[in-house]
């Protein structure tokens, strides 16, 4: 079964290009907020690293979202498109000064702070606003997730967070500090995770550090941890919409809140990965010694997921109904890492046809690039070609 595209429109519209579903992101979106709204306490931050196109951003703004940044760049376009800043966490494990003073600035509701020299660097900065900024923790929990090795965050050996057993002192630190105020915790254990039991694990976790901190009397406000759900790359049209029930169920039940605590969640790929779709264009059907070759016009630059994790992307002829065959769809990159997908089963190619790249509405426009001197890709919604 193929996507449904306005295939009519797209052929006077340039390739490469970003086309958005804007009815699915709502869909999406209302889902996030139905499941969410079940349980009591809950708060959804879109992660705007995902995808911060300002026609999305709006999108997700409407339906009552916060923001999770992690730059100041990323800040900006949150407020630009309306975030209210009690509603913006800052994550990142090296905030510039020029960063931390921005969201001093702009009032926003908290650092998820990842090192205890950070912790100096901030409460200096507040100081000197005549300030105090609110700041999160973010514990390395040490738990391995069932996803690829660049995108785990939360084992030991990785750049992020704060050790384990370097956390109460890091936490008795941050209390003796008068220009910050520690509200709470932050976790994040890695990206594209559709196993619950890493979530499952994530939450003992959480419950045996909420423990020790109660011997110890330090109270925590808000418990944060992150995002991470993944999606269907494999069947966007059967499954467009992520399984939010059993993840926020999967906390609700395993996670043990205290009385007043807010769980805070930074959602990005499962929100906006499978409404973005890469239409691209093939420039030249090549056949090789024991293969064929789909050349188009997109390539590395545009999405560079494949390139870069040798990511799986469904993709779709949309202009041909003829049989099947197998094809190496290559971009132009003067690479040889320049691979979208090797012996993909697509209606026969000829050159002009139109190839649907699917579920790259996350980690694709934003991660473009101009090398080889090429322009960054153009990005439609559905509202404008409807």
């Amino acid at each position: 079964m193929k996507g449904t595209f306005p295939k009519d429109k797209f052929k006077a519209i340039e390739t490469p290009f970003y086309y958005y579903d804007t009815e699915l992101l709502r869909q999406t979106l209302a889902s996030v907020r139905e499941e969410c709204g079940k349980h009591e306490n809950f708060v959804v931050h879109y992660a705007v690293k995902a995808n911060a196109n300002p026609k999305i951003l709006g999108i997700v703004r409407e339906a009552g979202l916060g923001a999770d940044c992690v730059s100041g760049g990323e800040i900006e376009a949150a407020a630009k498109a309306g975030f209210t800043p009690a509603g913006i966490v800052f994550a990142g494990v090296g905030k510039s000064d020029k960063e931390i003073d921005l969201a001093l600035d702009k009032s926003i509701f908290c650092f998820n702070v990842e090192s205890v020299p950070e912790l100096c660097v901030i409460n200096e900065l507040a100081e000197k606003k005549g300030k105090t900024a609110n700041v999160a923790l973010r514990i390395n929990p040490n738990i391995g997730a069932h996803t690829h090795a660049n995108i785990t965050t939360g084992l030991a050996e990785n750049k992020f967070g704060i050790a384990m057993e370097d956390m109460e002192e890091a936490i008795k630190y941050a209390q003796q500090l008068p220009h910050v105020k520690f509200i709470g915790l932050h976790f994040h254990i890695g990206s594209q995770i559709l196993d619950m039991n890493d979530f499952v694990a994530l939450c003992n976790r959480v419950n045996q550090i909420q423990d020790r901190l109660e011997q110890l009397h330090i109270k925590i406000e808000h418990i944060n941890v992150g995002g991470g759900l993944g999606i269907d790359y494999q069947h966007p049209n059967r499954v467009p919409l992520p399984d939010f029930k059993s993840y926020f169920g999967t906390f609700a039940k395993h996670l043990k809140l205290r009385d007043g605590q807010k769980l805070h969640f930074e959602l990005g790929r499962s929100i906006t990965a499978q409404c973005g779709t890469l239409v691209t264009k093939v420039l030249y059907v090549k056949q090789g010694t024991a293969k064929k070759f789909a050349i188009v016009d997109a390539g590395m630059t545009d999405l560079i997921r494949p390139a870069l994790y040798h990511a799986y992307h469904k993709i779709e002829n949309i202009s041909s109904d003829e049989q099947p065959e197998p094809y190496d769809v290559v971009g132009p990159i003067c690479e040889s890492s320049d691979v979208f997908a090797k012996q993909a089963e697509l209606n026969k190619c000829h050159r002009g046809d139109l190839l649907a790249i699917r579920s790259a509405g996350a980690y694709g426009e934003i991660m473009a690039s101009q090398y080889n001197c090429r322009r960054l890709p153009a990005a439609y919604t559905s509202d404008e070609l409807a």
